[in-house]
């Protein structure tokens, strides 16, 4: 187990993981504040689904010519800047390309973070990595909007201090320069592009597709559907903490069940099929807040199972170089979930009303499953 490393990628990524946490709430407040529709603040976020897609294919060979700490360190460097840009930017469209270069940034960074995670851990101990990475990225993303909650909105300063933490996560990462992973050397399997890396581990790259659908979708039209059923605004917040808290609780324990397990695809397989349940059930539990926290506990930190076994999945299957375009594709599909789920779910909403909501999730758990029984069928008859 080499620590040094896994706690470099783990403390970096979780630093930035509070920035983000406090800088998107942060500039969506600062746009409304200034006037702008609910329409051209959703179409400036949906520049980082955009340009996650478009930076996947240039982590692998970025870190191949530069080395995987020089170009992390290079976007941390980019990240930090573009983040402070938004402060000093007096038009509105200079919002676009920031917002692209930040993401762009921090694409490239979380892939070839959990890269490194990937490489350090041992193959009967990556799962229990994996979990305690995704443990403390949660934490992170949690801490940031509490922190943006104590110094607000006004002045330089939560530019400031986001910039500092970004800046911040370039120490662990310089102190273990020297436990890099080496890419160079050619990749084993051959061909052009990622592309081929998401029919190679298609049951990892749609599990990531499905959690990025589901919870970027879910958050972000859950308020809506709880006020359409009857909620107050905090208490649908409050079931939203009951997601984030399962997904906090429930990484190490769904990591250290992978590393038991020959075949991970069946955990994920399981991971599906509880979400396909808990999500069906949540209509005929609505009219109970507590029934509904309990759900929604559950199916939050089982549901994110699927990021995390996914990529311990995607390291019991491939190494260096390939692995590294792997997880640039992992995290491309990731992208695609983040753009496919809030349409699919807002227009289930309009065309079926407050249920919608729950049949749309429904339909890409149920894409999963069908997906499962095709490619574990085909392997059993193949055997």
């Amino acid at each position: 187990m080499r620590w040094l490393s896994i706690s470099a990628a783990i403390a970096s990524i979780s630093v930035v993981g509070i920035a983000i946490g406090l800088g998107v709430p942060l500039l969506s407040v600062i746009l409304e504040s200034r006037g702008h529709s609910a329409t051209m603040i959703g179409a400036n976020t949906a520049v980082a689904g955009i340009a996650s897609i478009v930076a996947a294919p240039f982590a692998t060979p970025l870190a191949v010519r530069f080395g995987v700490v020089p170009v992390m360190l290079a976007m941390i460097v980019a990240g930090g800047f573009a983040f402070v840009g938004f402060y000093f930017a007096p038009a509105f469209w200079m919002w676009f390309p920031l917002r692209a270069v930040l993401h762009f940034a921090l694409t490239v960074l979380f892939i070839l973070s959990e890269f490194w995670i990937s490489t350090s851990a041992p193959p009967h101990r990556r799962g229990l990595v994996l979990g305690l990475y995704a443990t403390v990225l949660s934490l992170g993303f949690a801490f940031g909007p509490f922190l943006f909650a104590q110094i607000g909105s006004a002045g330089f300063a939560p530019f400031g201090i986001t910039f500092a933490l970004v800046m911040l996560a370039a120490v662990p990462v310089s102190l273990a320069w020297r436990e890099s992973p080496d890419m160079r050397g050619p990749a084993t399997h051959s061909g052009s592009g990622i592309a081929r890396y998401i029919w190679m581990v298609p049951m990892a790259t749609a599990a990531v597709l499905v959690f990025g659908a589901v919870e970027t979708g879910g958050f972000a039209l859950f308020p809506v559907y709880g006020s359409r059923i009857g909620y107050s605004e905090a208490d649908a917040a409050l079931l939203l903490t009951a997601v984030g808290l399962g997904n906090v609780l429930l990484q190490i324990p769904l990591g250290l069940l992978s590393d038991r397990m020959r075949d991970r695809r069946h955990l994920l397989v399981a991971c599906a099929v509880v979400g396909l349940v808990g999500v069906l059930a949540l209509p005929y539990a609505a009219g109970n807040w507590h029934a509904s926290a309990a759900i929604l506990f559950v199916w939050g930190g089982v549901v994110a199972g699927l990021y995390t076994i996914g990529l311990a999945h995607l390291g019991s299957r491939l190494s260096g170089r390939d692995l590294a375009s792997a997880n640039a594709a992992f995290v491309l599909c990731y992208g695609i979930g983040m753009l496919l789920g809030p349409q699919a779910i807002g227009i289930g909403m309009d065309v079926a009303g407050p249920n919608g909501f729950a049949w749309s999730i429904a339909l890409f758990f149920a894409f999963y499953l069908v997906l499962a029984v095709f490619r574990l069928g085909s392997r059993q008859l193949r055997a």
